[in-house]
């Protein structure tokens, strides 16, 4: 199976990940993110206990490579600690500028590894990252 064709299976597969979509009780940290280009909105919830993300989840609506890289990202840093979910997104994001990571690095993305060949669709480049620049943000404060 190519890369593109797989790309595009997980796309889809993710995009109907409902199990990954909704509303936390007691979130602690909520991050909404706009992309007027495509028409995405998109917002990453996660509720954190000491330095753990416990729990996470997206709500929103996009495009299915907005809403199945939520799902991605969602699925990944459900359950570990800040620091790693630090390390992931800075790893996802040298993914996608095309700066170099090592194959164990580029491994900690699992599926989002995926979205690598969305760095070569500039028009598409907005809807893979903006979960994870919301998930930045909210990193940002711990």
């Amino acid at each position: 199976m190519s890369l593109e064709k797989l790309y595009q299976l997980t796309i889809m597969e993710y995009n109907r990940r409902d199990d990954l979509r909704g509303e936390i009780e007691n979130a602690t940290d909520i991050e909404r993110g706009h992309n007027p280009s495509c028409g995405d909105d998109l917002s990453i919830i996660l509720k954190v206990e000491e330095d753990k993300i416990v729990d996470a989840s997206f709500l929103g609506s996009g495009c299915a490579i907005s809403t199945a890289s939520s799902a991605m990202l969602v699925e990944l840093v459900k359950g570990i600690k800040i620091d790693e979910a630090k390390d992931i997104v800075n790893i996802f994001f040298k993914v996608i500028k095309d700066e170099y990571v090592s194959d164990n690095e580029k491994e900690m993305l699992g599926e989002a590894k995926l979205l690598e060949i969305t760095k070569d669709m500039p028009a598409r480049i907005k809807c893979s990252t903006l979960a994870w620049h919301s998930l930045k943000v909210i990193l940002e404060k711990y």
